[in-house]
């Protein structure tokens, strides 16, 4: 009999609960993952063309950047932004630290595989162009990246669904996302185990539909490719 007051009331933490992290996952992971993925992935394209770029400053800068976001773990970054700046006078609330922390970790990783997109276009392509009148930024916009971007959509949609598990280190400067609500249900409810494997299945809920989206995405472009 009291296995099954436990099994009702363990069911009814798991009802009550599922639609307040499916929200949270809705209106915060999702969109934080979304902007900080576009914002990530204008600063990884700035960053990869300065790497790429034969002036001599813009590589140090931006390998330097790189080196320190790919150097540090992501949540000590997500922690300098929130907790650390401010005592530099710089003050901003969580949901701004965490799109400026996930954007620049984003931007440091992505721009490695869209520079290694864009070295893998074999120098022919470039003489090519060349030898039509082509600028070289005339030949980077209409002759490298566009065949650059085939070539960095599935590393680079692998980044985005990382990224939305990422998302749940918010969780640890204030971020009411779908992570932290399942802190907050489980530290009214005692029950860390069904709270944390519940929030564990919405975000593998998530992966699911990303990744078959992927799928759909990359078959799409080997059909264009094969053309």
């Amino acid at each position: 009999m009291n296995f099954d007051v436990e099994t009702i009331r363990i069911l009814n933490i798991i009802k009550d609960s599922f639609f307040p992290l499916l929200i949270a996952g809705v209106k915060f992971t999702i969109p934080l993952a979304i902007i900080s993925f576009i914002l990530g992935s204008i600063l990884a394209m700035a960053t990869a063309l300065a790497r790429i770029s034969k002036y001599k400053s813009l590589v140090l800068i931006s390998s330097f950047y790189v080196w320190i976001i790919r150097g540090t773990p992501l949540l000590v970054q997500l922690f300098i932004v929130f907790y650390g700046l401010p005592m530099a006078g710089i003050t901003m609330g969580p949901l701004t630290a965490a799109i400026i922390g996930f954007t620049l970790n984003v931007g440091a990783y992505n721009s490695e595989v869209i520079r290694a997109a864009i070295l893998s276009i074999p120098k022919g392509q470039w003489e090519a162009a060349s030898s039509i009148g082509m600028t070289h930024t005339q030949s980077l916009i209409r002759i490298i990246l566009p065949q650059a971007a085939r070539v960095s959509v599935p590393p680079l949609s692998n980044s985005f669904i990382s990224l939305v598990k990422d998302t749940s280190l918010a969780a640890a400067i204030t971020l009411a996302e779908m992570f932290q609500i399942a802190q907050r249900i489980t530290a009214a409810t005692y029950e860390p185990l069904v709270l944390y494997c519940e929030a564990a299945f919405i975000y593998l809920l998530f992966c699911t539909i990303l990744s078959t989206a992927q799928k759909k995405i990359e078959k799409n472009l080997e059909r264009y490719v094969a053309r």
